[in-house]
């Protein structure tokens, strides 16, 4: 695996098979920098799922201000945390190792807001319209903000609130769904 874009374009990432995790391919991964780009320069982005951390990663190569990674697997947050270290990244980089539920409420808790999230849950477990209801009474996504959602299969809905569908799209066995913030 490797940074696709940005200041760190070509940067091999450190990362082992770890058990439960799939990271994005490379080309998934360039087709979604490319539709996001615009929301990317000097945000706060939030890789929830984080695995390898490959994404939150590439958002801070293509100019995302500071990125929060969180993951629930240790050995996950240790191969991000070596990345992060190996990029020199570590002032836009927080690492938070627990459970995507303690995450949410630690932003919450500590008035942090976000202009981009990007979920990517294992396939099996079906929290988005969890998390997207949480998000929004939370206000831990700006007015405007995207999430992006990948998902197994094309089973979310055009519209959750105030979240408003602007993008879909079918890479393999996999979807990447985009919601707006509209309000």
């Amino acid at each position: 695996m490797r940074v696709i874009s940005g200041f760190l374009k070509g940067r091999v990432l450190l990362n082992h098979k770890i058990e439960g995790t799939r990271p994005t391919m490379d080309r998934v991964k360039e087709s979604l920098f490319a539709m996001i780009q615009s929301y990317l320069e000097d945000c706060i982005f939030l890789d929830l799922f984080a695995g390898s951390g490959s994404i939150g990663i590439e958002a801070i190569s293509c100019g995302a201000k500071k990125c929060f990674f969180v993951d629930k697997n240790s050995l996950c947050t240790k191969d991000i945390l070596n990345n992060i270290h190996k990029f020199s990244i570590e002032s836009q980089s927080q690492v938070l190792t627990m459970d995507y539920r303690q995450a949410l409420e630690y932003f919450v808790k500590n008035q942090i807001t976000f202009d981009v999230i990007f979920l990517d849950p294992p396939y099996k477990d079906e929290v988005y319209e969890e998390i997207l209801s949480f998000v929004l009474f939370h206000h831990l996504l700006h007015v405007g903000g995207l999430i992006i959602c990948e998902v197994a299969t094309p089973n979310l809905k055009e519209k959750y609130d105030a979240f408003l569908q602007i993008k879909r799209k079918k890479y393999g066995n996999k979807w990447i769904f985009i919601y707006k913030r509209m309000n």
